[in-house]
């Protein structure tokens, strides 16, 4: 059977899931393309595929065939991909292993992407992202993270009490901050720690930063006031890594 029309039921359901309220809400979303689909499967997240009719997939799991009418109505891109993958969002708030990224109000989906795919190369265990940052299930997040997403334990919770069950734990707790800071390349290296990187234009709140057990920030030419948050946390998570 293949769903030719965009006001089946299951398909105006897919076309809730492009918007943040609805993935919170049904605690589920869409990813599209081949390289992002066979990341979700690979992980386990992938509950069904929505498969452009006359093409094929190659996995076990339940298939929607539908028409390219109805692909292009789900899809936010210009140039819609023959399959797209609905997937679950896990349920968890553990915060994993001694290597630790907590975000401060990040904002922009291609930062967050940025950062995640950034967290997976250079070994960090758990990203920790605040209330009031992008959703982390938005397509431009899913997308710019190249499916990494699916590698790496990603959480939100309050900062304050994540900070406390970090310090608990013998963590040292490092921000980030243009002003009245330590330079990155005077600090050792540390084999364990959690580093919070702040809003693009405001950078951390004062609550969080006060909270921090050091303060730092990333030497550069002086015509350059500040670096894009996705840069810097790479930068220093690069300088941090740790490689087995």
């Amino acid at each position: 059977m293949v769903i030719e029309s965009v006001q089946n039921e299951k398909i105006k359901y897919f076309k809730k899931l492009r918007e943040t309220k609805y993935i919170k809400e049904y605690k589920e979303f869409i990813v599209e393309g081949e390289h992002l689909v066979e990341e979700a499967i690979k992980n386990g997240v992938a509950l069904e595929l929505i498969v452009l009719n006359g093409k094929d997939y190659n996995t076990n799991l339940p298939k929607i065939f539908v028409s390219e009418n109805v692909l292009k109505s789900i899809s936010t891109l210009k140039t819609p991909q023959y399959v797209m993958a609905l997937c679950k969002i896990p349920s968890n708030n553990e915060i994993k292993g001694s290597r630790i990224l907590l975000l401060d109000n990040v904002s922009d989906p291609g930062n967050l992407g940025t950062i995640i795919r950034s967290s997976v190369a250079f070994n960090i265990d758990t990203i920790i992202l605040s209330e009031d940052s992008v959703n982390l299930y938005n397509d431009k997040v899913v997308r710019s993270s190249e499916g990494m997403i699916f590698n790496i334990n990603i959480i939100t919770m309050n900062l304050s009490d994540a900070i406390n069950e970090i310090k608990n734990k013998g963590i040292k707790v490092y921000g980030t901050d243009l002003r009245g800071s330590e330079y990155l390349h005077e600090f050792d290296k540390p084999s364990s720690f959690a580093l919070i990187v702040g809003n693009e234009g405001q950078g951390m709140k004062k609550e969080i930063l006060d909270l921090c057990d050091e303060k730092i920030k990333i030497e550069m030419n002086n015509s350059c006031e500040s670096l894009n948050v996705g840069v810097a946390t790479s930068i220093i998570l690069y300088e941090w890594s740790k490689y087995e």
